[in-house]
C-alpha cells in the first residue's frame, strides 16, 4: 500500500512556490476531472515523459487512491529524482486545493 508522503498544507506550500502537480491517471480520467495546474502523465507513459519535469522542482503526484502515484514517485526517484511527493487519492485531494 502507498500511503501519502506530503500533508495538504505542504502541498499547498510547495504548490504556490511552483511545485509541478502530476496527475498519473489514464487521459480518461483525467479529462473526466483533475485538480486545477495539474499536468497529465499517465504513469504507463512516465518514463517517456521524464524530460518534460525539472529534477531541481519538486513534483507532487497524484491518482485515484495513491497507488499509480506511489508507483510513479519510485519510478522518479530510481531516475534522480529527489524531491517527489505522493499526495495520494484525487478524491481526498479537494481538501488540498487552495481557496480562490
Amino acid at each position: 500500500m502507498f500511503l501519502p508522503t506530503i500533508t495538504c498544507s505542504d502541498a499547498r506550500m510547495m504548490l504556490k512556490q511552483g511545485a509541478q502537480l502530476v496527475d498519473v491517471r489514464n487521459p480518461h480520467e483525467y479529462r473526466h476531472g483533475a485538480l486545477p495546474g495539474s499536468v497529465n502523465i499517465p504513469l504507463t507513459t512516465i518514463q517517456r515523459a521524464i524530460k518534460q519535469l525539472d529534477k531541481k522542482t519538486p513534483v507532487l503526484l497524484y491518482c485515484n487512491s495513491g497507488q499509480r502515484s506511489g508507483m510513479a514517485k519510485r519510478l522518479l526517484e530510481a531516475y534522480g529524482f529527489h524531491l517527489v511527493h505522493n499526495m495520494g487519492s484525487y478524491n481526498r485531494l479537494y481538501e488540498c486545493e487552495p481557496a480562490g
